[in-house]
């Protein structure tokens, strides 16, 4: 069975239990606490909480996720970075816990996990035709540290279902789920397994963790179920490899064309590394995130750079990345049409990376040879070393690891934490003596020129560094190309026309996560206090920032941009003046 035909029958499955459908969430989330979306129930994580009432009692979704955690095993037989994770979701179920004081509103058709268990039996085995016998689940079975009993009530369900022999006893740890974040809703798990291999996940939100581990009852209890598509398909389809289902093969099709040499009918690991990476290098491109230093801009250019290493190891022509995004982009591009939206943007994105990384990468593999030959003898790369391959190369910290631990190699990571550091501080040191007091109208002209960069250019143009400590003011943002004349007159006119309008500048205190939700700009890299100040300027403009600002747009006179250049890799500088 088709991988596209599974994720329809999964959807249509459960609209007619009646669940809403609902679009997936971008794979930045609203939670400034965590990087990436990895799991499905990310998006609804307020809702669980009891934070924000629910909009709707049942829940089905496809949600691209992202995980680091298994990269290093990426290329084995299930293991990926990024996959798609089909999950079927329930709110405001209170059944349980009449003593809480809950109300469940009825309407909502909430379900607990009887009905979760039965749920799941039924599309299995009836609507995918999988025979029952091959199934397994394993049960939480009780966790005396967190003073937390047996799951007796997916138990009692469970063996209403399937034989004794296919009910197990699974693990304290693997068997509790969450929270995502520093807290949140978190419970006992159901895991389902087919023929050995581990398919869905069921997860009971029944307890609260807070930014201390201790678990407290949730009034309403939730069902947080995912499923990864590719390893369905494997069983599905049966395969041993999620890369030989239908979701893999055209990508390998074509990095088996695009090798220079003879073409190979077992492509070795690094062919199976790069079909996955492809993956999540599109759709992290697609969402406006360029490689950079920090975040998820750290992330993506970590994953392509090693994708470009295992590409250059294979041999593969020039600009393999943008062919290979291209046929990620044309089979799931229907299902998510951001993919066709931005398909300029993601080309242009791993074109400039992998053209600015390959002209280093060769020296750099030259460097590290160099390296290891003089540390026969411990075997360490030391942290010197390591920063040098950072710094000179463009070799992130992870993949000097990954080369080191082919041939039996360490890398001093702590002194390699240490040399970056220093480095950071020479920085800063330097910064404090070049600057002065900010000027409140280039300040406020910073935060307008912010969100027309971002009208014009689209939301992956964020500020990366600013000087408004003089007459000319400096912005820089992320942005993978020079910008044109007709963009760069529109952002002048926006901007003008701003200042035109005389909007006033008002300022309030709040926490990170609420200005987000309010739709503030903040540079979530930044470590923020409890409370922050969010600057809103007429609903135009809203950045959390300490100031100073003026009180009002029409003070800030004509607005001029003066230039526009490269400042970095992926860094665009736009130096303007106030008039």
């Amino acid at each position: 069975m088709q991988s596209k035909i599974l994720r329809e029958k999964f959807i249509k499955f459960f609209q007619s239990k009646g669940h809403k459908l609902l679009p997936a969430s971008s794979l930045i989330p609203t939670d400034p606490s965590v990087l990436l979306t990895t799991a499905g129930m990310q998006q609804f994580k307020d809702w669980f909480s009891g934070e924000v009432k629910p909009k709707y009692g049942k829940v089905v979704t496809v949600q691209p996720c992202f995980r680091t955690s298994d990269i290093e095993e990426v290329g084995d037989n299930s293991h990926l970075t990024f996959f798609e994770m089909m999950g079927n979701f329930s709110f405001g179920y209170a059944h349980l816990v009449p003593s809480l004081g809950a109300r469940q509103d009825k309407s909502f058709g909430s379900y607990f996990k009887k009905e979760a268990i039965d749920l799941t039996y039924e599309f299995l085995t009836k609507d995918l035709k999988i025979n029952a016998q091959r199934i397994t689940v394993t049960i939480f079975p009780g966790d005396k540290n967190k003073n937390l009993p047996l799951d007796s009530e997916s138990f009692t369900s469970a063996r209403q279902i399937f034989d004794d022999k296919q009910i197990l006893m699974g693990s304290s740890e693997d068997n509790f789920w969450g929270p995502t974040g520093d807290e949140g809703p978190c419970g006992p798990t159901l895991e389902i397994f087919v023929d050995g291999i581990e398919v869905w996940n069921l997860v009971f939100n029944q307890y609260y963790c807070d930014k201390n581990r201790r678990l407290k009852p949730l009034a309403l209890k939730g069902v947080d179920t995912g499923m990864g598509l590719e390893r369905l398909a494997a069983v599905m389809q049966g395969e041993k490899s999620v890369f030989q289902t239908d979701i893999y093969s055209p990508i390998l099709a074509k990095i088996d064309n695009l090798l220079i040499e003879s073409k190979n009918v077992d492509l070795p690991r690094s062919a199976l590394i790069l079909a996955d990476h492809i993956r999540g290098i599109t759709f992290l491109s697609a969402e406006g995130i360029l490689p950079a230093n920090k975040q998820q801009g750290y992330v993506l250019r970590r994953l392509i750079r090693r994708a470009i290493l295992h590409g250059f190891l294979l041999k593969l022509k020039k600009d393999f990345l943008k062919e290979l995004a291209q046929v990620v982009i044309a089979q799931l591009g229907e299902f998510y049409p951001n993919l066709v939206k931005n398909k300029e943007q993601i080309i242009s994105v791993l074109a400039g990376e992998e053209d600015r990384f390959l002209k280093t990468l060769q020296r750099g593999l030259a460097e590290f040879e160099k390296i290891k030959n003089k540390s026969q003898k411990d075997k360490i790369i030391s942290g010197a070393a390591a920063f040098k391959l950072a710094d000179t190369f463009g070799f992130p910290i992870e993949l000097t690891e990954e080369l080191a631990q082919k041939d039996n190699f360490k890398v001093a990571r702590e002194d390699f934490a240490k040399a970056m550091e220093m480095q950071r501080e020479v920085a800063r040191k330097s910064q404090k003596v070049s600057s002065g007091s900010a000027n409140p109208k280039l300040h406020t002209a910073c935060h307008l020129l912010h969100q027309a960069l971002r009208e014009v250019l689209g939301p992956h143009a964020k500020q990366a560094g600013q000087d408004v400590t003089g007459e000319v003011l400096r912005f820089d943002f992320t942005h993978p190309q020079e910008l044109t004349d007709e963009q760069l007159r529109k952002i002048e006119q926006i901007v003008n026309q701003k200042i035109k309008d005389k909007l006033t500048v008002t300022s309030k205190l709040t926490t990170v996560s609420q200005a987000k939700k309010e739709g503030a700009i903040a540079l979530f890299e930044q470590k923020y206090a409890d409370k922050v100040t969010l600057y809103d300027i007429g609903g135009y403009s809203k950045e959390l920032c300490a100031g100073p600002h003026v009180k009002n747009t029409g003070e800030l006179g004509h607005f001029k941009i003066l230039s526009e250049k490269s400042a970095a890799s992926g860094v665009r500088r736009i130096k303007a003046r106030l008039h």
